[in-house]
């Protein structure tokens, strides 16, 4: 894993509440090294990322929100997932650490999985110490996640939710029968799209995700963010 320099190193942070961003210092005020940059938009942040690279003065670490409040200035980028993405793009080892409000885990862990994000500070009453240490850590190279939600993106049940189960879920929250989500699948050729295929997925996932029936089981896919 990329280690941040302990003697000097550049922090970026994206945030757009000037509470947050003053917040975010004071924390980081305890650790010794750290020059802080603040953007309040995704575009700016990006902006400020690609400045520094072309002075030959990168920026080390990544702090983002995931949202950002909509104003009258035009945005290209919308999100913090938008903006890690463009900036992954560019530098795909910058140790990035997510601060959000985002407690949905499933979420939460594509951000890992699909991203490569370092670190997950979920904000709330204890976050100022979950900061610091997350920041710690990745000053060594390690990874972090807010111990609230840890223990479900290291569950065996997570690993085994794969992208044709996330499929079928969204159709059964859209109101699919299983004989219509057969049909479905099978018009834009994803196998297995068999009735007695889906409705031993749909078991499964019933069992995974602790549900008594569909419309349970569709109601906590949503509460963990898979659809």
């Amino acid at each position: 894993e990329h280690c941040i320099a302990q003697d000097r190193a550049l922090l970026l942070i994206a945030e757009d509440i000037d509470s947050m961003n003053y917040g975010i210092e004071k924390v980081l005020e305890g650790i010794p090294g750290f020059q802080t940059t603040h953007a309040k938009y995704c575009d700016e942040a990006l902006l400020k990322y690609k400045k520094a690279l072309i002075d030959n003065d990168p920026y080390d670490l990544l702090i983002t929100d995931l949202s950002f409040k909509q104003d009258h200035k035009e945005t290209v980028l919308a999100n913090g997932e938008d903006l890690i993405s463009a900036i992954k793009e560019i530098n795909s080892d910058l140790p990035i650490l997510v601060y959000s409000i985002e407690d949905k885990p499933y979420r939460i862990k594509c951000l890992f999985d699909l991203y490569t994000i370092n670190a997950f500070v979920l904000k709330g009453r204890y976050s100022s110490l979950e900061l610091r240490e997350a920041v710690s850590k990745l000053k060594v190279g390690e990874k972090y996640i807010s111990k609230d939600i840890a223990h479900y993106l290291y569950t065996k049940e997570a690993e085994e939710i794969t992208d044709y189960d996330i499929t079928i879920l969204g159709l059964l929250s859209e109101g699919y029968t299983q004989n219509e989500i057969s049909t479905h699948l099978d018009a834009q050729n994803v196998s297995p799209s068999s009735v007695s295929a889906i409705e031993k997925r749909i078991n499964k996932l019933k069992t995974q995700l602790k549900a008594k029936n569909t419309i349970q089981l569709v109601a906590l896919a949503k509460d963990i963010g898979m659809i």
